[in-house]
């Protein structure tokens, strides 16, 4: 994740092979995407909460989406000219600062992801609790597995540098690295 990281760390890793990058917020990584020069082969990710009055900027800057977590927001970016990879964000903990929906909720997204023509299904995506312990990740990882399998969905975006091992044994496709790669991050506004 190239997360309050500047365009040039970005542009940086780019040149060292790297070509997956996610950010959080449509608006700070509007004004980095004009800082750098074209990469042709670099894929920006959104993996932060998208409200959907950003689904229109949101869909010209990423190349896929890993928070779609409602009807409502799956139309908005359906109604967009971009095909978007997108994932189906799941709230699978009691924790009130995660987004996403309850599993419940998820048939109603994935038939208007499914009905939607520039919308390709890649995955399910979770972020669990924040731990110390890797393992306390696992039942959350596991149940996202269970049902991207009860559903045939074959991504999995789960799993950040410190728990990132855990989420592969669990099935996870797409791994947020970020600090592995770029280092500790910045206090966000600092």
């Amino acid at each position: 994740m190239s997360k309050r990281k500047p365009a040039e760390d970005i542009v940086a890793a780019y040149h060292a092979g790297q070509r997956d990058f996610g950010e959080n917020y449509v608006q700070e990584f509007e004004a980095k995407a004009a800082e750098m020069p074209d990469m042709p082969e670099a894929r920006f990710h959104l993996i932060g909460h998208l409200q959907g009055n950003k689904a229109k900027r949101a869909a010209k800057l990423f190349s896929a989406i890993h928070t779609v977590d409602s009807v409502r927001l799956a139309t908005r970016l359906a109604r967009c000219d971009e095909t978007l990879d997108v994932f189906l964000e799941l709230k699978l903990s009691a924790e009130a600062t995660k987004s996403g929906m309850d599993a419940d909720l998820l048939e109603p997204v994935l038939e208007a992801v499914n009905a939607a023509r520039n919308l390709r299904l890649s995955g399910l995506m979770t972020m669990p609790p924040w731990t110390e312990d890797p393992e306390l990740s696992r039942p959350y990882f596991r149940k996202l597995r269970g049902l991207a399998e009860s559903h045939g969905i074959a991504g999995l975006s789960m799993g950040m540098s410190r728990d990132l091992e855990v989420a592969i044994q669990e099935g996870a496709t797409h791994v947020r690295i970020g600090t592995a790669i770029f280092g500790e991050r910045a206090p966000r506004g600092g």
